[in-house]
């Protein structure tokens, strides 16, 4: 079954609010936001789809440099190449586009490796949890993502989430420490009993998470993410020993070599798992395998992807069995997207397809109509 074809649609996907993290804006509801879908075939007809979903404030990757990736280097190496030999094909697209600190391009190359899955799976008539020997899909919960500067609107959120059956809230932080705390605890004050989790996105030193940290303690945090910048592993062990609050890593962690060094430095307590991040399915898979077996708990993140980004990545929740609610808030944020059959979201939950791949129905109306 050889790759005769991968075609690129860059997508700018309608947005209903702003979404901001302490980088900045990552979509508005003006402008819209980034993502990339392909489209790979192979010679018996086979194809499947994949998502990209770059975010210059988060990543160095852009919808520019993930279009250019495809098209110029990766598209070019994977005609002719076996759909299913996914080992050889990540070595040479690897070995095409070399690594830094992260795997090199991973955004870019996650969206290959999504549709790979999806071509595979669609071949052969077998769903991803059939492909990994998993248990059939059945649903995942979600968490509700807050990121607001006003306490009072955090505060409705929150409350929202609660009253339409959300388990957990996301929160993003990293404005000004004395702001988040109100934003914190307007937060726990409307929702209680919801899983509380705090995202910095390395916005701050060790001093000052420190000092956040004590804080979290009596509001009663459940989990801070990222508070320090990606490359300082030691100062997120260092604040291990000063808090009773688990420490997560996501921008840190970003191949499975991230997660050993991460489990070496006894730097976490729980790794976020992200699809777009780690390079697609099989890297992410590995990651949260690696994870998983360390004793580490794990924790389900995006990018703000698509209905299809999130039906891919809410299979490999299930299957590395995440209970808490997981942070894929596209639903949240997008106002459409070209996905036109496939998973069923109500507010806090997900009831996965059943059918073979990821499970998603792309329209091509709707891919014609938001691309650029």
């Amino acid at each position: 079954m050889r790759i005769t074809d991968v075609e690129l649609f860059p997508l700018k996907l309608p947005m209903k609010q702003h979404f901001t993290i302490s980088n900045g804006r990552v979509g508005d509801a003006s402008g819209g936001a980034p993502h990339v879908y392909v489209r790979i075939t192979a010679d018996n007809g086979a194809f499947g789809w994949g998502e990209a979903r770059p975010s210059h404030r988060w990543s160095y990757e852009t919808l520019e440099t993930v279009s250019s990736t495809i098209k110029d280097y990766l598209r070019p190496l994977l005609l002719g190449m076996e759909a299913t030999d996914l080992r050889s094909i990540h070595a040479a697209m690897n070995r095409e586009i070399r690594a830094g600190l992260d795997s090199g391009q991973p955004i870019a190359k996650a969206a290959i490796d999504t549709a790979l899955h999806d071509l595979i799976g669609n071949a052969f008539g077998m769903p991803l949890a059939q492909m990994w020997h998993g248990s059939p899909a059945a649903g995942i919960k979600l968490s509700y993502l807050i990121s607001t500067a006003s306490p009072e609107e955090a505060a409705a959120k929150a409350a929202y989430a609660r009253e339409n059956g959300y388990e957990g809230v996301d929160v993003k932080i990293g404005l000004d420490p004395q702001q988040d705390i109100a934003i914190l605890e307007a937060v726990k004050a409307a929702a209680p009993d919801l899983f509380f989790r705090v995202d910095a996105n390395q916005a701050y030193n060790l001093p000052q998470a420190v000092a956040l940290a004590k804080q979290m303690e009596r509001i009663g945090v459940d989990v801070f993410e990222q508070p320090l910048p990606a490359n300082n592993l030691h100062g997120h062990a260092e604040l291990r020993k000063k808090t009773t609050i688990p420490i997560a890593l996501d921008e840190s962690v970003w191949t499975p070599g991230d997660v050993m060094q991460a489990i070496r430095l006894e730097a976490c307590d729980t790794i976020v798992v992200k699809l777009t991040k780690m390079g697609g399915l099989s890297g992410a898979k590995l990651c949260g395998e690696i994870a998983r077996e360390a004793g580490f708990e794990l924790l389900g993140g995006g990018l703000t992807e698509s209905t299809l980004g999130l039906t891919a990545s809410a299979h490999l929740f299930r299957y590395l069995g995440i209970k808490r609610p997981v942070d894929l808030n596209g639903p949240i944020f997008l106002a459409d997207d070209p996905v036109e059959a496939g998973p069923v979201i109500t507010e806090g939950d997900v009831e996965l397809p059943q059918g073979a791949g990821i499970g998603c129905t792309i329209s091509m109306d709707k891919i014609e109509k938001f691309r650029v």
